[in-house]
């Protein structure tokens, strides 16, 4: 699978980030009798769900239901996506209906576990791992237990001593590198009070310092030895390594992973624009340092999750004033009733505004500020109305026609699965309906501090 990089032309939105645009009426409370993101997120399981395979092995969805053949394994795009938005929608409704799709989706993974050679968090085994870790705390069926096990067996199988530590591959970030794959190892460490996993995690880690590259006063990261982009934020780059490494201090206290997260944070602050009281960071370097995304791939709903993680193990407060400051940046874009060069037509949770809603539901939850939960409805409500609808009633279906680069504008499809398609848009909604009803969340991925 290709690797999802965001590469943008130079184009820049400072001037649009600096003036606050709160013209729009604030989102209104819903009432507690109010279904709307429920009912929204099922109609998008109809849809969703009109696609299915079934077969021997289990049921799959494709990741666009116009090319059957479209079947994917990854968190990105695929599978796994599919099967925790039915374990979502479980934990709301209760219809074991969804619980059953779920268990016939998850049994398809184990089918696939021998055949995945990518290690990634949304690439490959560790996204299909904590998949089928989740569908276990539900189900309580031992296969996916077994499966998930079987996953870790074959994470130090596959782990090549590199200098001070292991790598499965060159890739250093969350996406599909030694980030991504060291935060399941954690997840999976607390899960089967695996020591092995929690020791496996720690020596990608100490690679990972290796790695750093001193600037300005602290350390950056690249993706990997051949991209020519070196990408600062959370998917791609350093802060997504710097959360690993702090979460790493988080579950070991050795001090230098937390001098490594440390060492990042001032690095993406040395080449953060935070005028006007925010905190935004450039797309990429050389070639587009004046662009700024907002959602969790290269935005402050990503970036952010580094400073409140460095707040919750060092309980010093400027971290939470850094993160206020990336939601400062988002608020002030104009954004969801506009488009900025960053912030394209794109809904999804890595780019879009499935992301931003996450983000703003999660600031609402830790900081009890009713301006963050406002400006959550507010995405919400206008990611609904960009919904393509069919069909009436109880048979309604929803879905959404995207593009999911921002450089190839006309290239529009509507995807099943969770990072760019429907399962995470859903999940972003039943999350909404989950506040509103004093539900906790049923699915918490592996890199997220909330």
């Amino acid at each position: 699978m290709r690797r999802r990089l965001h590469i943008s032309s130079c184009q820049s939105i400072l001037a649009v980030l600096l003036v606050v645009s709160f013209l729009a009426p604030p989102a209104l409370p819903r009432s507690p009798n109010s279904r709307e993101y429920l009912d929204a997120a099922l109609a998008t399981v109809r849809w969703i769900r009109a696609s299915a395979q079934h077969s021997s092995m289990g049921t799959l969805w494709p990741a666009d239901p116009r090319d059957p053949k479209s079947v994917s394994y990854n968190l990105y795009t695929g599978m796994p996506g599919i099967v925790l938005l039915h374990l979502e929608t479980y934990r709301a409704t209760n219809d074991k209906s969804f619980l059953d799709a779920a268990r016939s989706g998850a049994t398809a993974l184990l089918a696939h576990i021998e055949n995945e050679n990518d290690p990634g968090l949304y690439t490959g085994l560790a996204g299909i791992a904590f998949t089928l870790v989740e569908t276990y705390k539900v189900t309580k069926d031992v296969a996916f237990r077994r499966g998930a096990l079987r996953c870790l067996e074959l994470f130090h199988q596959r782990a090549k001593k590199s200098g001070a530590g292991i790598e499965w591959n060159d890739t250093t970030d969350v996406i599909s590198g030694a980030s991504g794959t060291g935060l399941f190892l954690l997840y999976a460490a607390r899960t089967f009070n695996d020591k092995s996993a929690r020791n496996l995690a720690i020596q990608a880690g100490l690679r990972l310092i290796e790695l750093g590259r001193p600037e300005n006063g602290g350390l950056k990261w690249a993706t990997d030895p051949r991209f020519p982009r070196l990408m600062p934020n959370f998917s791609h780059g350093t802060a997504g390594v710097a959360y690993f490494l702090a979460t790493l201090y988080q579950e070991t206290r050795q001090k230098k992973f937390l001098d490594a997260a440390l060492a990042g944070a001032r690095y993406l602050l040395s080449i953060a624009q935070t005028d006007g009281g925010i905190c935004l960071i450039f797309h990429n370097e050389p070639f587009a340092k004046d662009i700024y995304y907002l959602s969790w791939c290269h935005g402050p709903a990503g970036t952010a999750r580094l400073f409140y993680r460095l707040y919750q193990i060092t309980h010093d407060r400027k971290w939470m004033d850094w993160v206020k400051k990336g939601a400062r940046g988002i608020m002030a874009s104009g954004i969801p009733e506009k488009q900025t060069p960053g912030f394209w037509n794109n809904v999804g949770q890595c780019c879009g505004s499935a992301g931003i809603v996450e983000f703003f539901l999660s600031l609402y939850r830790v900081t009890r500020d009713p301006e963050y939960l406002s400006f959550a409805r507010r995405v919400a409500d206008n990611l609904l109305s960009r919904a393509t609808r069919e069909g009436s009633g109880a048979s309604t279906t929803l879905k959404w026609i995207q593009a999911e680069h921002r450089l190839a504008p006309k290239q529009l499809v509507a995807q099943t699965g969770y990072m760019q398609g429907a399962s995470g848009i859903a999940i972003a909604l039943l999350h909404v309906d989950a506040l509103d009803h004093a539900r906790r969340p049923a699915i918490t991925l592996p890199d997220s501090p909330f």
